[in-house]
């Protein structure tokens, strides 16, 4: 049986609750994280993700719920709670004139971390910062800056890193090498909560998905199990010569496009098989050269569940 590190029961947090425009950023959250998996917390603009964090961070009270932090409660131990957290924000706040070196050593003071078992050293390898230990962080590059954000939140070696929208803006090579530290953080046994708008990364990387909107949990799921609920396919055939078809020859397929050369259909899974469509292309003596299928990715899963 999995163990959860980190637990949500009936979490509200109402904004100007005196007020009649009083705000409900999570609405009677109910949420458990699994130790050791890679949870990615995905919603549009305005769902919650951000207080989610804040609350974990300290920076937000709680209006009322019971959050649990690797076996702390947030309202008794609020500061085991935050040793047991790293967050990479999403902005970077580095101080210019600071070396990675002095801002890790600072960061590990602030935890209480006597200098002999500080990992300083070890730290700056791990996010391959070490030739530029001592260099200005005004010098840095904004790939190295994300990785030094990183290296912030591991010194206190935390058992649960929450990343913040860790690609936004980011070029090709950065993203790249941030999934595969992340990776590497996660083989080591460190859970990852992970907050994007990337959804295509969300769906390589993360083992399950919870999706926020307007401060409710609407779906949590495995991966797998959220593209499954979305049974709409997509199909191109490349054929040798136009067919002539109607919508309602074959329940529930709908036609997209249907050119000389190439008819592209579009049918719901649990209604009708390829094979059909198939076999109905056939006794129209009509060749197919190729056939090109799109399943549902994580982005229609996404609209699906958010959408007004």
């Amino acid at each position: 049986m999995k163990k959860n590190v980190l637990s949500f029961k009936n979490l509200n947090k109402i904004y100007n609750r005196k007020n009649s425009n009083a705000i409900k950023a999570l609405n009677n959250l109910n949420l458990d994280v699994n130790e050791g998996e890679i949870f990615g917390l995905l919603g549009p603009n305005g769902a919650g993700k951000t207080t989610f964090i804040n609350i974990l961070g300290g920076t937000v009270i709680k209006t009322s719920g019971k959050v649990n932090v690797h076996g702390f409660d947030l309202d008794e131990n609020p500061r085991q709670v935050r040793a047991s957290i790293g967050i990479v924000p999403q902005e970077v706040n580095l101080d210019p004139f600071f070396s990675p070196r002095k801002i890790l050593e600072l960061q590990a003071g602030l935890y209480g971390i006597k200098k002999k078992d500080r990992i300083t050293e070890t730290v700056l390898k791990l996010v391959s910062l070490s030739h530029q230990a001592d260099s200005y962080a005004r010098s840095l590059s904004g790939g190295m800056k994300r990785r030094l954000l990183m290296a912030k939140a591991l010194v206190h070696q935390p058992p649960i890193i929450i990343l913040d929208e860790p690609t936004a803006g980011v070029d090709v090579d950065l993203r790249k090498n941030l999934w595969k530290n992340v990776r590497l953080l996660n083989d080591l046994g460190v859970t990852i909560i992970l907050t994007t708008h990337y959804l295509e990364e969300a769906e390589k990387i993360c083992d399950r998905i919870g999706i926020l909107n307007k401060g409710e949990l609407v779906a949590l799921d495995t991966t797998s199990n959220l593209l499954n609920r979305i049974q709409t396919k997509r199909v191109i055939f490349k054929i040798n010569k136009k067919i002539e078809i109607k919508d309602e020859i074959l329940k529930s397929l709908k036609i997209i496009n249907n050119k000389d050369n190439e008819l592209c259909v579009s049918y719901e899974k649990n209604k009708i098989k390829i094979e059909e469509i198939i076999n109905f292309i056939k006794t129209k003596n009509i060749e197919i050269n190729d056939v090109v299928t799109y399943d549902a990715d994580l982005e229609d899963v996404f609209l699906h569940l958010t959408k007004s």
